[in-house]
């Protein structure tokens, strides 16, 4: 399997993949942080943690390639008046969704705390992309 692929322009990025897997592995360790740091507003079923863990991660994002650009262009002038913030607004619709899918092995139970926990999970993204995918690219990208 390759890593980077190269394509016919020359630009150079990760293997679909292994890129998948890695913001997988990432999402699913800040979830069973922000579930320790949020204690009795969000709860992952105690049995299985890890395993409902990666379930509602994998929800998240399938929700984010199908339901979030609709809900995107749906908001679009709200989003633009606000300079962006309604974009949380968004993320924390994908998160109740996937609250009501999984039914009672995962509950968010305050409307503030999961504010946070969608802008945490915002920065959870950026962190992944900056230390982790775009060192790995630019490190194939000088050979």
């Amino acid at each position: 399997m390759k890593i980077v692929i190269i394509d016919k322009n020359d630009k150079v990025r990760l293997n679909k993949l292994l890129e998948w897997f890695i913001y997988m592995v990432g999402y699913t360790i800040s979830f069973l942080l922000i579930s320790l740091i949020f204690g009795s507003s969000f709860q992952i079923d105690a049995e299985h943690k890890i395993i409902y863990a990666f379930v509602a991660v994998v929800l998240i994002f399938l929700l984010n390639k199908t339901v979030k650009p609709i809900l995107f262009k749906l908001t679009l002038p709200i989003t633009g008046l606000t300079m962006g913030l309604f974009y949380f607004v968004i993320n924390m619709i994908i998160l109740k969704l996937v609250d009501f899918i999984m039914l009672d092995k995962l509950n968010f139970t305050n409307v503030w705390k999961l504010f946070f926990i969608a802008v945490l999970l915002a920065i959870t993204n950026v962190v992944i992309e900056l230390l982790i995918i775009k060192p790995i690219v630019r490190r194939f990208k000088r050979k």
